[in-house]
């Protein structure tokens, strides 16, 4: 792992590698280097032109999206209103305001009264939520769209690589839910790859008949 870890190179803006810097500094949870990339890889390839993403903080992987796809569109969602407004202010300074939506408030009530449409999501917020998301996300996404979901192994924990610390069995346990869940949904096929802290990768086949 150190050594594919070393070969990754991320290629973005500066004054994004420099507000992600800044951002870290704060403890503001930002997608490393290596799922960073791997995600700008994946859009590349896919080419949307409708991303949701799911856990703004404070939107600079969604300017790292926007900046990846000239074409494409992000509705993006915060719960903490604190972070929510810094994700406004840095859609502001690197001029993309008007291809993001962005919501304040709890994914799960968002997703419900939203309509489809969209060929990518980005799923990053409350990990113990994934599962919960996952009706909503199905009706909301095309067939053919892609779901990448982030810090699924979370630390090793999820894969039994590192102990689980007490008080993270139950996040650790939904998690697995999840996982466990999309990867035996037959309307979609999906993989989990040890890229950052973990992610599964599912593209959506439409539902399948019985």
């Amino acid at each position: 792992m150190e050594y594919t870890a070393s070969l990754v190179q991320l290629n973005i803006d500066e004054r994004i590698s420099a507000r992600r810097k800044d951002a870290l500094s704060r403890g503001i949870p930002v997608a490393d280097d290596e799922t960073l990339q791997f995600l700008l890889l994946t859009l590349a390839a896919v080419k949307p032109t409708r991303i949701l993403e799911i856990g703004t903080a404070v939107g600079l992987s969604t300017v790292a999206m926007l900046y990846e796809c000239q074409n494409a569109r992000v509705t993006t969602m915060e719960l903490e209103e604190e972070r929510y407004l810094e994700a406004k202010q840095n859609f502001a300074d690197f001029d993309v305001s008007d291809r993001v939506t962005a919501h304040l408030g709890d994914a799960g009530e968002i997703l419900a009264m939203m309509d489809g449409g969209f060929d990518f999501v980005f799923l990053d917020g409350p990990k113990a939520q994934y599962e919960k998301y996952l009706f909503d996300l199905k009706r909301l996404m095309k067939k053919g769209a892609v779901l990448f979901a982030d810090d699924v192994l979370l630390y090793g924990w999820v894969s039994g690589e590192e102990p689980t610390p007490q008080k993270r069995h139950s996040i650790v346990d939904k998690i697995r839910s999840y996982l466990d869940t999309v990867t035996k949904d037959r309307d979609f096929i999906t993989s989990v790859l040890n890229v950052g802290d973990g992610v599964a990768l599912s593209v959506y086949r439409g539902e399948q008949e019985s």
